[in-house]
């Protein structure tokens, strides 16, 4: 059906109170048109989660949509690592529980303890000086319905509203950096097999703990399982106040778990005012659970943080 240049030009449903919402009626099997694109980005600037049912998408325009949000991210500090990839494009993620071969990853294996990171709360590439900000997520292959493998997010803009007037004053007054580390969220899921990393011989990445969310123009909560230490405080005080947002910013109020139905769906997120980890279940080590991600770099005012410009990214073999 061809799109109109007057009025809504799909359907929005909300999936939460606060956040997140399915869209119906977008055409994939052609370019996205700009009046329709704009209106997509509207929506993903309110509700900060847009779910995209069996959108038809290959790898080809699954990256040819992503690339109308903005420059692009790519896999290469992974296989600059020695990390093979599996994939066409090095600007899809390949974050299945598929080895390069294409054989389910052993539970014991290497591939699926670092995958344990991201079944932490988390935002992407936060870990590098220039942090994402879109991230479009496509089912490939599912495991059997029932398995598991939901996606979950969580509202951090709504987690900073909610914070008592004490708190946001303190966050608001000291203007809180946080250093956001790969090897830190990935030894933190997994601390026996990581046991010899020490995050803090790798790069961390300086970003403002509260920021102002641009596209929404709403205070952002920007915490996530990357955030390793707060600058200016003790141990002692960034340990607890890293714990106390982080869980507060994770309770069920502000989350919301979304099940994968077909193949070729797709969830688009924004990381600069939401967090998401991957659920588990019966499917690990048995069934292909192919996901590809494509993330865009941040183009907002915050993108590079407290850091400076480079071109050096976190990765890991």
């Amino acid at each position: 059906m061809p799109y109109s240049n007057t009025g809504a030009l799909f359907e929005i449903i909300p999936l939460h109170p606060t956040f997140a919402a399915e869209i119906k009626g977008v055409d994939f099997s052609q370019p996205v048109p700009e009046v329709v694109f704009a209106q997509i980005k509207a929506a993903i600037a309110k509700y900060g989660v847009c779910v995209f049912r069996d959108t038809g998408l290959d790898d080809v325009r699954h990256v040819s949509f992503a690339a109308q949000f903005g420059e692009l991210d790519d896999v290469t500090p992974y296989t600059q690592q020695g990390k093979k990839h599996r994939l066409q494009f090095i600007e899809l993620f390949d974050v299945s529980n598929l080895n390069e071969d294409g054989t389910v990853a052993e539970l014991d294996s290497h591939r699926a303890a670092m995958n344990k990171g991201n079944t932490l709360f988390h935002v992407d590439s936060s870990f590098n000086p220039r942090r994402g900000s879109y991230s479009l997520l496509r089912a490939h292959e599912l495991p059997p319905r029932g398995t598991g493998g939901n996606t979950e997010y969580a509202d951090t803009r709504q987690a900073f509203e909610d914070l008592s007037p004490a708190l946001k004053r303190e966050l608001l007054e000291n203007d809180y950096i946080a250093c956001h580390s790969l090897m830190h969220s990935r030894k933190k899921a997994s601390p026996d097999i990581l046991r010899h990393i020490d995050p803090t011989e790798h790069l961390m990445s300086r970003h403002r703990l509260v920021q102002r969310h641009e596209p929404s123009g709403r205070l952002n909560l920007y915490i996530a399982s990357h955030v390793h230490h707060i600058e200016g405080v003790s141990a002692e005080k960034s340990e607890e106040l890293i714990d106390e947002l982080y869980a507060h910013a994770c309770r069920p109020e502000y989350t919301v778990s979304l099940e994968w139905l077909n193949d070729s769906d797709l969830f688009l997120w924004d990381n600069t005012c939401v967090m998401h980890r991957a659920i588990g279940g019966a499917f690990e080590g048995k069934y292909k659970r192919d996901m590809r991600r494509a993330t865009v770099h941040d183009s907002s005012s915050h993108a590079w943080g407290m850091n400076e410009k480079s071109a050096t990214r976190q990765g890991y073999p």
